[in-house]
């Protein structure tokens, strides 16, 4: 199935769309355990300490970009969730640009509430935004889409990684699929 917004593509777009869509898995890079990390970040949201969460965070897009053999980016958390009357946003990814190394943001706060976000949705939300990164570096996508072939990418992952930091053990995998 196509999201509705695929009509109105223009044909390179509609071929990027497409091989997107057909990638669905990303398997964790081979012999990577971030079990301790991603329970870090559990606990500094718990603790609303946004340094903590800031410092793993980065450790934990750092060693994936490592792992997928990718250029870095940089990781932002900020306080509460920029908001309009569209809704919350919930986490950004700007693209390299000229000497701007590229950057995932995500807050830490509900726009309305100001509650800490809970931790499942905030994971979800950091993976989102690498996926996106995934997309220009691993799979060379020119552009990156919401595909169903992404979302299915993003939860493959987020699930590796929910599973290492319930204890689960390390998942290694072939590696992305490409």
């Amino acid at each position: 199935m196509r999201f509705a917004y695929y009509d109105r593509l223009s044909r390179a777009n509609k071929e990027i769309y497409r091989k997107s869509d057909a990638i669905e898995t990303l398997g964790m890079p081979r012999g990577l355990e971030l079990g301790t990390t991603v329970r870090a970040i559990e606990s500094g949201l718990r603790a609303d300490d946004p340094t903590s969460v800031q410092r793993e965070c980065a450790r934990l897009v750092d060693a994936l970009t490592r792992g997928y053999r990718v250029p870095d980016v940089g990781v932002r958390v900020l306080a509460k969730r920029p908001a309009n009357d569209y809704g919350e946003l919930h986490g950004l990814y700007e693209p390299a640009e000229a000497r701007n190394r590229a950057r995932i943001t995500v807050w830490m706060r509900t726009a309305q509430r100001r509650q800490v976000v809970a931790f499942k949705s905030f994971l979800r939300t950091l993976v989102h935004e690498l996926c996106h990164h995934l997309d220009y570096e691993l799979f060379s996508l020119e552009e990156t889409f919401h595909t169903e072939g992404f979302y299915k990418r993003e939860s493959s992952l987020a699930n590796a990684l929910l599973a290492q930091g319930a204890g689960d053990g390390p998942r290694e995998d072939a590696g992305p699929a490409a």
